[in-house]
């Protein structure tokens, strides 16, 4: 499976049943070669017209399952929601 494929596939918090959104990118680990971390872009502020000024950075241990359209992950909703400077 290639990273470019991964974004076409929806953020699932098993937890709470909530959509998260879409894996805008990941963190990648070049030493050992894998993948650390999806980086799903966090709620549009204001109907969206100001953008994001947020995201959730969740731990590639915290994913379940990689599905064909869906990646199931148990986190903790507030661990994993990063605010930008």
């Amino acid at each position: 499976m290639r990273i470019c494929e991964m974004r076409d596939r929806e953020v699932i918090n098993i937890c709470t049943c909530r959509r998260l959104g879409y894996v805008a990118d990941v963190e990648f680990d070049p030493e050992k070669g894998c993948i650390t971390a999806f980086i799903v872009p966090g709620p549009a502020r204001i109907w969206g017209c100001l953008g994001r000024d947020t995201e959730y950075v969740i731990p590639f241990c915290c994913v379940r399952q990689i599905g064909a359209d869906i990646i199931l992950v148990e986190v903790n909703e507030e661990e994993v929601f990063v605010k930008f400077k």
